[in-house]
């Protein structure tokens, strides 16, 4: 009896120590696979783009900014051999693929001092800002600014001062009425597609905001005031008050103007500083960081 115990415990023994080795040995199964050559898998959302379309994202997809839901978008530049790719994510995500004014909508007065004003969005006819100051007379021809941009504007040129310099408010707060003057005047003088160029078309303008003025110095025009001392002291130090360089150099792509040394916009220390040391558009900071699209 105790041999045919001990037989059937060693039985035992063998076959859970054939399973136990079995069941280590075993290799784990796959998962299922759709990739016959099993080479990576591009993302679903590019299945529907041929190889040179993917080709051409993949270079956008490393780019800081990339959007995923505006590929199609970034897609209808492909072609084109005028701008970088660094440029078509730019002119793509601040809305400069859509058509000027035609595409317009309203300018979001709710954004406060960030409110973005230019040939895409649209201010109406009867907007006044509420808070208009007058400009320190000793640094302005005329005019109003809001009242925290006026403030900021005094503390800025005031400092400027102390190095020697006279910075000038020469055109602040536009009514819609007085754009609208003077946009007519340039049509009639320059014709629509110049003008538009270098002057907002009424309810277009930053002006109206009360945000925007257009500086020059005692002795210098709107023109020659790049070739002054107090232009390179606003390069280095206008945006430690809140103000910004709004259409700059080489940026007419995006801002929809020519470069303008002159006009400066006031949007708050913390965002001027963001713009200046990431050297972006204002349109470019608007859709980054106030609507947050990207």
């Amino acid at each position: 009896m105790k041999k045919i115990i001990i037989i059937g415990i060693t039985l035992l023994c063998l076959v859970g120590g054939f399973i136990l080795y079995k069941h280590n040995n075993s290799k784990p199964i796959d998962p299922p696979s759709n990739n016959v050559n099993n080479e990576p898998s591009e993302p679903s959302i590019y299945d529907s783009y041929n190889d040179d379309e993917i080709k051409y994202l993949n270079e956008l997809m490393g780019l800081k900014y990339y959007d995923e839901s505006k590929i199609d978008r970034y897609l209808n530049y492909m072609e084109n051999d005028k701008y970088s790719y660094e440029q078509i994510i730019r002119i793509v995500n601040t809305n400069n693929d859509l058509e000027y004014f035609k595409d317009a909508v309203p300018a979001n007065v709710d954004d406060d001092i960030l409110i973005l004003v230019n040939k895409y969005n649209v201010l109406p006819e009867d907007y006044v800002p509420f808070d208009l100051k007058k400009v320190n007379t000793n640094y302005s021809y005329w005019g109003e600014l809001r009242g925290e941009a006026a403030d900021a504007f005094l503390t800025m040129v005031t400092a400027a001062s102390k190095e020697g310099l006279k910075i000038i408010n020469t055109s602040p707060y536009r009514s819609y009425d007085l754009q609208s003057r003077l946009y007519n005047n340039y049509v009639k003088d320059d014709g629509v597609k110049a003008a538009d160029k270098y002057s907002a078309r009424p309810g277009f303008s930053e002006h109206q905001t009360g945000l925007s003025t257009d500086v020059v110095t005692p002795t210098s025009t709107l023109n020659t005031f790049k070739n002054t001392k107090e232009f390179t002291w606003m390069q280095e130090n206008s945006y430690k008050y809140g103000f910004i360089l709004r259409y700059g150099k080489d940026m007419e792509y995006i801002t929809g103007y020519n470069y303008e040394p002159w006009h400066y916009r006031y949007v708050g220390i913390e965002a001027a500083k963001t713009i200046y040391e990431n050297d972006l558009t204002f349109e470019e900071y608007y859709y980054y960081y106030v609507k947050g699209k990207v």
